[in-house]
């Protein structure tokens, strides 16, 4: 197993990706969990085969990392996020930061707890995003704060490399999880002709392979670069898009 006696963080472990990737990692054989979510209903009727530590709190949130010891651990998994639109000229400043604060404030507050619990030879992947990297009309403060991820997933690379500790960072694109149901002309969508056919409508408007990935896929994807079988990558970006980005 991959993960054999491993011990392993992962933030916004409730649902989506951070969900999928906590029992994949499971399944692999790691030793002990940690999950955290701000959502408490998040952990009803979850089972694993290893224990599990529950943390409930905001990301970003500085008193909350201030009083949260994880001890040592060996994998961790940066997901926590939230989604949002809206044109430039056009967002309130409220809904900037809201996004940023998760995303980015979140992001590096996780990081840093991260890197001081991992032990040497240990493992990091942050989920950041194909709108890091492509531009689109709508989307500044979610691509702003993604794009921001990736250049700290790179520092904390060269920073973490002397402990032969790993830090790589996936780039999804459209990913069937719940994050789409804050996005108002996904959920109007959604409410008109159903979860699924939302979905493909928006999969074939920019994507080439025509669908969006599971939750399942990126998990499998994130286990990979959290693996030994990534053992010499470090400060990469993974890119999992079905080919929006091309």
């Amino acid at each position: 197993m991959r993960f054999a006696g491993k011990t392993a963080f992962i933030t916004g472990a409730g649902s989506g990706i951070g969900r999928a990737t906590a029992e994949l990692i499971a399944r692999e054989g790691a030793s002990r969990l940690l999950l955290l979510d701000r959502n408490a209903d998040a952990w009803r009727e979850l089972r694993f085969a290893c224990p599990v530590d529950i943390f409930t709190g905001d990301v970003a949130d500085a008193d909350f990392w201030a009083s949260t010891d994880l001890g040592e651990i060996d994998l961790a998994v940066i997901n926590a996020g939230v989604a949002g639109a809206g044109l430039i000229a056009e967002l309130h400043f409220a809904d900037w930061r809201r996004i940023l604060s998760v995303n980015l404030d979140g992001a590096f507050l996780s990081l840093q707890a991260a890197l001081r619990a991992v032990r040497e030879g240990g493992s990091i992947v942050t989920v950041a995003s194909a709108a890091g990297l492509k531009p689109e009309p709508g989307v500044a403060a979610y691509g702003a704060s993604k794009a921001g991820l990736i250049q700290l997933t790179k520092v904390a690379a060269k920073e973490a490399a002397s402990r032969r500790v790993r830090v790589n960072a996936i780039a999804p694109g459209g990913v069937e999880t719940p994050v789409w149901d804050a996005v108002p002309m996904f959920a109007d969508r959604a409410r008109e002709i159903g979860r699924e056919g939302a979905f493909k409508e928006l999969a074939a408007m920019a994507t080439p392979l025509g669908r969006y990935a599971t939750a399942a896929e990126i998990a499998e994807q994130v286990a990979f670069l959290l693996s030994d079988a990534a053992a010499i990558i470090t400060g990469s970006v993974l890119v999992s898009d079905g080919g929006y980005t091309l």
